[in-house]
């Protein structure tokens, strides 16, 4: 069996590169270019054509965008590279977010023509929070309208200083310098050195100090051999392969048979047949596209593919630094799956759940009552994506309903919980103080109770239940958030006590806690930034506020005009459609989610939900005492006079 240097024959570095863009910027072009000079293709496909190497997948040759996140490999002199080529529209931000977690260097594509775009802010945010360094390539320079300088200026003035255009290093050398004080003392005795200024450029890079631009045309090759001669010469990367073994799940695949999972080696070296986190890793294959070839061994710095891990979630790291991994794009919609009533919805659940383990974002939820499947997604693209997806790999034709907001709850000041289940032979008794948490923070748990009281392993049981499950507010049935949990007190019997009977119990104190709190409803809210001709200031002023949105003070900018703000989602999502109707297309549209905030208009949200707490008897909140050898129902109004800890 061969290993990854035997296949690839290097010796030198490895390097991860990622390609983002906005969607329509070239970026699936680039990558076609970049993979034919490195030598992983031998014809640059075309997305026109249908043959761009890494959209291999028919939905991606029908609509012409990337939706799946691929890899490929190529060298450079000594050096590895891989590429992960990278959905451009912001309905996929997860799976591209997640691609990101895995690169050591990102090339951020934009289109010499528009520019800087909504989701190019987005994805510049992500690459910020995971300090990912990062290269500019202003693509389509050979269009009408072509600007590559108002470009930069927009990178400038959306993200900050250090951009630079950097094809001629000893061109470039006294703006670089500007960003450091020891170069440029260095600069300024000595003038340009490679043994110096290239080094120094790698570290800056590194630091995110430095962001290297280019420019050039993917579709014709102008430029591109140029930039990736730089992109080689400015990276470094540094990799233990004789530490202990840490990888990255940036994507799992499930076929009929077999469970792919896509790993990033973060450090040491694994092996076919080793066991990682109890599960036995049976082959590791090098993809390339959708070619692969099996290895015996893979060091820190590979990108692979294993069988074998069952337990592997995409978007998780496993091995030594085993840990969840946190995300920005997080869909803020959910829509209810329709299909025809002669079909099995069980059967149906199943094929959500298989795609589910691939986008964990989908967050499928089955309702058995009334016989429902819901999904959350970023938006309708991925909405048809899903429903083409179910289609063609299932053979079903499942449509989905119109999207809608996905609410959370919470709650103000703190309550008590309790919850007691003792039916015969069972027994087990949680008490939890419930307190508000400040936004963002999610769920957590602590625990106040002495190992004396109860042991440390039911004490860890029912933190597991804390999380295992997704639990529903009161007032509409939404999940709950921002809500900081203490184990107060807890019981149980030597003798009876089972592992379930926590469970039972800690879903009933949750839930009488929080029917005894005051709950808030909570509603995604956007981050906009608004460009528009000075003459639609006044529309767009008002407009935001009969959309209950906050504002800064509008900013002018030659005859433009800027405005800045906040806004619920559900009141500005399809705006950026009416702002282009209305301006003939001149108003330019930036958003983000940036998270949840008190509901605007909760009374109205609330009545149109029509939740009732008490009907839902999956949720429930009363608790099960037993008397004279049989259990027997509390109401959660009731249960405190019976609960044992006191």
């Amino acid at each position: 069996m061969t290993t990854v240097n035997d296949y690839y024959s290097i010796i030198g570095m490895k390097k991860t590169i990622g390609i983002v863009a906005h969607v329509d910027a070239g970026k699936t072009s680039l990558s076609e270019q970049i993979l034919y000079l490195g030598g992983a293709i031998r014809t640059v496909g075309r997305v026109d054509k249908k043959s761009s190497f890494l959209d291999f997948n028919e939905i991606e040759k029908e609509r012409g965008i990337t939706v799946f996140s691929e890899s490929a490999a190529f060298t450079v002199g000594e050096n590895t590279f891989y590429l992960l080529d990278t959905p451009g529209h912001a309905d996929f931000a997860a799976e591209t977010e997640r691609a990101i977690k895995a690169i050591d260097f990102a090339i951020l594509t934009l289109s010499a023509v528009e520019g800087v775009q909504s989701h190019t802010v987005t994805i510049w945010n992500i690459l910020k929070k995971n300090d990912i360094p990062v290269f500019v390539f202003i693509n389509k320079t050979d269009r009408q309208g072509a600007d590559v300088q108002k470009v930069l200026s927009q990178l400038k003035e959306e993200f900050g200083n250090g951009f630079v255009f950097c094809e001629n290093l000893r061109d470039a050398a006294e703006e670089i310098a500007c960003l450091d004080d020891e170069l440029t003392e260095e600069y300024l005795e000595n003038g340009f050195t490679e043994e110096k200024f290239i080094p120094a450029c790698r570290k800056l890079i590194n630091n995110r100090k430095l962001f290297p631009v280019f420019k050039g045309c993917a579709l014709s090759g102008e430029g591109i051999k140029e930039f990736l001669s730089s992109l080689d010469e400015l990276t470094e990367t540094e990799y233990n392969p004789k530490g202990d073994f840490s990888a990255f799940v940036w994507k799992v695949r499930r076929n009929k048979t077999e469970r792919t999972v896509f790993l990033k080696i973060l450090s040491g070296t694994l092996k076919a047949k080793d066991i990682i986190d109890g599960e036995k890793v049976n082959e590791i294959r090098l993809y390339s596209g959708n070619k692969s070839t099996p290895v015996g061994e893979v060091t820190a710095g590979d990108v692979c593919a294993v069988s074998g891990l069952l337990k592997a979630k995409s978007g998780c790291f496993i091995g030594e630094n085993k840990k969840e991994a946190e995300f920005s794009a997080i869909p803020a919609l959910f829509a209810k799956a329709e299909f025809a009533s002669d079909k099995d919805p069980v059967k149906i659940l199943e094929y959500f759940k298989i795609l589910e383990d691939e986008e964990p974002t989908l967050s499928v939820k089955w309702n058995e009552r009334i016989k429902e499947i819901t999904v959350r997604v970023m938006g309708t693209v991925e909405l048809e994506v899903l429903s083409d997806t179910l289609s063609k790999r299932f053979g079903e034709n499942i449509t989905f309903g119109e999207p809608n907001i996905v609410y959370m709850e919470t709650i103000k000041g703190k309550s008590h919980g309790a919850g007691h289940y003792e039916p015969l032979k069972h027994y087990a008794e949680v008490h939890f103080l419930l307190e508000e948490a400040p936004r963002g923070s999610g769920i957590t748990f602590e625990s106040k109770v002495s190992t004396d009281e109860l042991s440390l392993n039911w004490q860890r049981l029912i933190e597991t239940h804390i999380f295992e499950k997704e639990h529903v507010g009161v007032l509409t049935g939404f999940p709950i958030t921002d809500i900081k949990f203490a184990l107060t007190a807890g019981r149980s019997h030597l003798k009876h006590t089972e592992g379930g009977d926590f469970r039972k119990a800690v879903y009933a104190a949750v839930r009488q806690g929080l029917f005894k709190a005051e709950s808030v409803l909570l509603e995604p809210w956007y981050k906009f930034r608004i460009q528009v001709p000075m003459e639609f200031t006044g529309r767009v002023l008002s407009d935001i506020s009969k959309m209950s949105g906050e504002f800064s003070p509008p900013e002018t900018h030659g005859d433009k005009t800027v405005i800045s703000g906040v806004c619920p989602l559900s009141e500005i999502m399809n705006y950026s459609r009416e702002l282009a109707a209305f301006t003939s297309g001149k108003g330019v549209f930036f958003g983000s989610l940036t998270g949840y905030r008190e509901c605007h208009n909760s009374a109205e949200v609330i009545e149109k939900i029509g939740y009732d707490k008490e009907r839902d008897k999956e949720n429930s909140a009363d608790s099960v005492f037993c008397s004279h050898g049989a259990g027997f129902l509390v109401k959660w109004y009731e249960a405190d006079e019976y609960m044992h800890c006191k």
